[in-house]
């Protein structure tokens, strides 16, 4: 076992000598350049590793890092720099001399000059230049456009311009006259003109126009709705308030208008009281108590046990008479059904239809006779023509006199009605006689919202519900709890 393991040894150590490329001292040792090479996969990554390893690889890896290195610091191998880049000559101590007499304001300017050291170290210190990104230097239809720049040389040559090159030359022989800006005085003096009348300068160049050319030009106007022509409502914008709200009124116009305010919170408290007592509960008597529900639960019950025995009792007494009447009602019912079965003869058929030709007969005979009695009632129909005419003209006309009515009135333009705000009007306690020390009433705002849902031009609306999405939680603090 020694010898073997001893001898396996040897070899392992022949082998790495071997591999190192010195030649060994042992006796079985063997030239590197006599061993023959070994030969290992080259498509694998195998193969690559393990030529890589290998003293030739790793000899051109150091050189070609090497050559990386110089190409870094110095901008290209050394053994090709020129000696000038190499080498220079020193001058002696006339540097020194110069740096000694350098006053302190010289030195600091010239650390000024100095860059910091973090400019430094984020400097790009490799001398190999950036390369160049073609993209950035291509041009599209580069060829094409110098064929044409080629070309236009030679027509320059030949004494003729391109048309942009006209254009300036034009432009710069006859400069365009500056059009004047409008000043004030001309703004001021420019004519109004209603934009929705027919006659408008804006569309005074489209008159005459074809329809179909307008529509395809997108020049025509959007035609105005008839609508928009009337008003919804004749009742004026700004209604004028009654004399007893001035703020000097006289007594009989403020006695007036507070006797108008009283009526209208008197109908008020009317419908407030109404709606209680329609949402009151019922009087002691007519409570429902716990006995009164379960005889009403029990209403049709009790009835309908008692007759349930009834007829019970019935079938048991007698049997045979329910039987006697079961027989009596199939008898009476077989012979009608024998009677629709039973099949008509033809001369029943024929019998019908006469008769029927003869109704028809006397139908049409009594229809002419009273289109003959009609002629001597002209004069009546006339009368009663007359009459329908007047009733529909009266209808009409009090229809008529309703919408006039109605039109100064707001209409229910949706869920909600229509409610007219309070009266603005002051106590006689609260009157003053002068604009100094008067307390004002109303809303301007309010006011002109309610005045568009009184003209029908907004929907009557309500003030938007807050519904908060959670609960508040009430916490007391920590200091406030240590204070009770």
């Amino acid at each position: 076992m020694a010898a073997g393991s001893s001898g396996g040894g040897g070899q392992l150590r022949s082998k790495s000598e071997a591999d190192s490329g010195f030649l060994g001292l042992r006796p079985t040792s063997v030239d590197p350049a006599l061993r023959r090479r070994r030969r290992g996969p080259r498509n694998k990554k195998r193969g690559w590793r393990h030529l890589a390893q290998e003293p030739l690889g790793l000899e051109v890896d150091q050189f070609l890092e090497d050559v990386r290195l110089q190409e870094r610091t110095s901008g290209g191998l050394v053994s090709e720099a020129p000696d000038e880049k190499l080498f220079f000559v020193d001058k002696g101590s006339k540097d020194r001399e110069l740096n000694k007499k350098r006053t302190k304001g010289q030195k600091r300017s010239l650390l000024l000059k100095k860059p910091l050291r973090i400019d430094l170290i984020l400097e790009n210190t490799s001398k190999i230049p950036a390369p160049k990104d073609i993209l950035a230097y291509q041009v599209p239809n580069a060829k094409k456009l110098k064929r044409k720049d080629q070309l236009w040389e030679k027509l320059v040559k030949q004494g003729e311009v391109p048309r942009d090159v006209r254009r300036a030359q034009a432009r710069l022989l006859n400069p365009p006259v500056a059009k004047a800006k409008p000043g004030p005085q001309d703004t001021v003096e420019r004519p109004f003109y209603d934009l929705w009348a027919k006659d408008n300068p804006l569309e005074r160049p489209l008159a005459g126009q074809d329809t179909f050319f307008l529509e395809q030009t997108k020049k025509k106007g959007v035609k105005r709705p008839p609508h928009l022509h009337t008003k919804p409502s004749q009742a004026p914008a700004v209604e004028v308030t009654p004399a007893g709200a001035s703020y000097n009124p006289s007594f009989e116009d403020h006695q007036n208008l507070l006797w108008e305010a009283h009526e209208v919170e008197l109908q008020r408290q009317k419908e407030a009281e109404k709606l209680e007592r329609q949402l009151a509960l019922p009087p002691a008597e007519q409570v429902a108590t716990q006995e009164s529900t379960f005889q009403e639960m029990c209403q049709g019950l009790l009835e309908e046990s008692d007759e349930e025995g009834g007829l019970g009792e019935g079938q048991g007494k007698s049997p045979e008479a329910g039987a006697d009447n079961t027989g009596g009602a199939k008898a009476s019912a077989m012979p009608a059904r024998l009677a629709a079965v039973e099949k008509k003869t033809e001369r029943q058929r024929q019998r019908e239809k006469a008769a029927r030709m003869l109704r028809v007969q006397q139908a049409a005979v009594r229809a002419a006779r009273l289109r003959h009695q009609e002629l001597f009632r002209l004069r009546g129909i006339k009368i009663q023509v007359a009459q329908r005419l007047a009733e529909l003209a009266r209808r009409r006309e009090q229809r008529r006199a309703q919408r006039l009515a109605e039109a100064d009135r707001p209409r229910r333009l949706g869920r909600l009605k229509y409610q007219a705000p309070d009266i603005d009007v002051q106590l006689s306690s609260e009157l003053s006689g002068s604009l100094r020390t008067l307390k004002p009433e109303g809303n301007i705002l309010r006011d002109r919202f309610k005045s568009f849902q009184r003209r029908n031009m907004i929907e009557p609306r309500e003030r938007a519900k807050f519904k908060r999405k959670y609960k508040v939680k009430l916490v007391e603090k920590r200091a406030f709890r240590e204070i009770q």
